[in-house]
């Protein structure tokens, strides 16, 4: 990519990106931003695993990958965050959740820790808290799937400050970006984020929070235009 179109490319919003330019150009963006971070052949590495993992997966009109390059790019570009561990997770972060047999391979036992322990192997101990702490528990019968969600979740981030940022920008891309899914999904999903919001005011406002108050400005409107668009959703 020429200096002048990765220039561009450097500034558009992540969605723009992939409504002109798709996985390539999201593609293009993640690695100009994480060029910048240190450890970045590790980087380069989780990046070739998200995809080996996810090449078949879509989400609802698009390849998968194009959310994981959303969720890292965003915390490099938008958070301002340059820890390789937490854009490593970020990449990784439906790995253990969406394929824990392909990622666990032959490493004996259940497969969620199996997985785990594949990427602690493979990019650290740091990698894998990180991912366990955003890894939704297996769907409980006696609980409502929405209800034990957010339990898991207001309970899992208030112990992992650093896995907080991977869940912002992952339900950053999921509520802002809700107007990119089609079909009966898209009032589905907002009865499952809507009542979140406020809970990640609440984690983003905390001064354990390792945000900048520039980024937690951002967070606070992107939790604002988001709510906005889970009202009209459920309004129609």
């Amino acid at each position: 990519m020429g200096a002048y179109g990765a220039e561009i490319l450097a500034r558009m919003p992540l969605h723009a990106i992939t409504e002109v330019h798709g996985l390539d150009g999201l593609r293009a963006r993640f690695l100009l931003e994480a060029a910048q971070l240190p450890d970045h052949e590790r980087i380069l590495a989780a990046l070739d695993l998200a995809d080996t993992l996810h090449r078949r997966d879509r989400r609802s009109r698009e390849p998968y990958l194009n959310h994981l390059l959303r969720v890292a790019t965003r915390i490099i570009s938008h958070y301002g965050i340059d820890d390789p561990d937490v854009v490593i997770a970020a990449l990784l972060h439906d790995a253990v959740e969406d394929h824990p047999a392909e990622l666990a391979g032959e490493r004996p036992g259940p497969r969620t820790e199996a997985a785990l322990a594949e990427l602690a192997a493979r990019f650290g101990n740091r990698v894998a808290d990180l991912v366990a702490a955003v890894t939704n528990p297996p769907p409980a019968e006696s609980v409502d799937r929405h209800e034990q969600y957010r339990d898991f979740v207001a309970a899992s981030l208030d112990r992992n400050p650093w896995a907080r940022i991977i869940k912002l920008s992952d339900f950053t891309d999921n509520g802002v970006g809700i107007l990119y899914t089609t079909g009966p999904k898209l009032r589905t999903l907002a009865v499952k984020y809507r009542p979140l919001t406020d809970v990640y005011r609440d984690l983003v406002a905390r001064s354990d929070t390792p945000l900048s108050a520039a980024a937690k400005r951002e967070i606070m409107d992107q939790l604002d235009l988001a709510d906005e668009r889970f009202d009209a959703i459920l309004a129609g």
